[in-house]
């Protein structure tokens, strides 16, 4: 495919788009430094999420390459008189592959779990070896939570970004004072102490952490005691978060000539492109101070605009029932933070395991939806989405067991009443 994909951009512009969060601004990044270093013309589009607006006008004389998005609109695709389209995508597959389509998924090969970023770094390492673009990989990788089942092929990339590793804590950013670590840590989310700045300085008491010279440790600087007990005392907050859970591997990067945490790096373009700013997020991820100071600025915002979700969908209007929860935060939630809300309190010790989560909030003349699980799970939740939008209209993307789709306001109160249906008819066959 890579060869094709060559042979395609010889004499053409290439159009690369690309999805806004941190995987697919990491793998946009990844195609800019490679078509840079091959000395194409090309241009750059991110987008939150694939629309029928997205496919309007699309240029005939371009080689356009979709990163990190596409898979659910084959059919769509399909349809266009374009002969040099490219996805690289690891999203699922519900449609039938278009002959002469050229798409590279996973999902088409044995569901092996990998980034759309570690994907677009193997396909551009066929067309411009350069082993530096791995760390790139890795963030974007970590964007999706995909770092905690490492097999042989991620594994040859997390070699290939000279990662240094520390069994710890999987709280972030591991390299900065802890009590600040600790209130603007949302994953997990500790009870009483995330938000809480009395809450953060409690706990370190009650662990027996306290500042030298006005400043805490970092989280990487703890001693093996240190860390047992500040786990300890975490779980005794979170008694449902489970030890394998919450210790695991930190990952540690060169970024800015300095090691760095990759979760707090992978954050940090989370945010930006969250809050507008993708422009700012590739150019972070190219290394530029001056995207550094507005990235920082911006995932300090960010953080606070998560707190403040948190509280929100805490008194926003719920529907509840057996093993599901409708969280409509209307307008008051932003639909660009809405799934990360949702993440969130899936991996919180607020509801019970099983249970499925879904959050609303408006967008435009919309509504942006999310699905997650409580643990683990046996309901497929982008299947119980489609079967919803089948009714009411509407667009699903996401995974099996993160999922979303986008509804019409107009459709606000039949979407929940079709969805409660769902689950409650689900309950009476189990």
């Amino acid at each position: 495919m890579a060869n094709k994909f060559l042979d395609a951009i010889t004499d053409r512009e290439i159009l690369v788009i690309s999805h806004f969060d941190t995987d697919g601004i990491t793998s946009a990044t990844i195609m800019i430094k490679t078509l840079k270093k091959l000395d194409k013309r090309f241009s750059v589009k991110i987008v939150k999420r694939v629309e029928e607006e997205t496919f309007l006008n699309l240029p005939q004389d371009k080689v356009i390459i979709f990163l990190d998005l596409a898979s659910g609109s084959l059919d769509y695709l399909s349809k266009l008189d374009l002969k040099n389209i490219f996805i690289l995508d690891h999203h699922e597959i519900f449609q039938a592959v278009p002959e002469g389509m050229n798409i590279v998924n996973p999902q088409l090969n044995g569901k092996e779990k990998i980034s759309a970023s570690s994907l677009t770094y193997l396909f551009c390492r066929h067309l411009s070896e350069d082993k530096e673009l791995a760390k790139l990989a890795i963030l974007g990788m970590i964007g999706d939570c995909m770092e905690k089942s490492i097999d042989k092929l991620n594994n040859l990339i997390i070699n290939d970004g000279e990662v240094k590793k520390r069994r710890g804590l999987l709280i972030y950013p591991s390299t900065r004072p802890l009590n600040r670590t600790l209130e603007y840590c949302s994953d997990p989310y500790i009870p009483e102490v995330t938000g809480n700045a009395q809450g953060v300085i409690q706990l370190l008491r009650d662990v027996g952490l306290s500042p030298a010279n006005g400043k805490y440790k970092s989280l990487i600087e703890l001693d093996d005691e240190e860390m047992s007990k500040l786990v300890t005392a975490i779980l005794l907050k979170n008694p449902k978060a489970k030890n394998k859970e919450i210790i695991g591997d930190i990952f540690l990067i060169k970024f800015f000539n300095k090691l760095e945490d990759a979760r707090e790096l992978s954050a940090m373009i989370n945010a930006c492109s969250r809050l507008g700013e993708s422009e700012t997020a590739i150019q972070f991820c190219m290394e530029s101070q001056k995207a550094k100071k507005k990235a920082e600025l911006m995932h300090t915002k960010y953080k606070q605009v998560i707190i403040s979700g948190l509280k929100s969908a805490n008194e926003s209007e719920k529907v509840e029932g057996a093993g599901f929860v409708i969280i409509n935060a209307k307008d008051k939630i932003n639909d660009t933070v809405i799934g990360t809300i949702a993440s969130i309190l899936s991996n919180s010790s607020i509801y019970e395991e099983g249970t499925v989560i879904i959050t609303m909030a408006y967008y435009d003349d919309k509504i942006k939806v999310s699905a997650r699980a409580v643990g683990k799970t046996d309901r497929n939740l982008r299947e119980l989405l489609s079967s919803v939008i089948a009714q009411t209209g509407g667009e699903i993307g996401g995974h099996e067991f993160a999922a979303g789709c986008m509804i019409k306001q107009e459709k606000e109160s039949e979407f929940i009443e079709i969805l409660k249906k769902s689950f409650e008819i689900e309950l009476v066959k189990i």
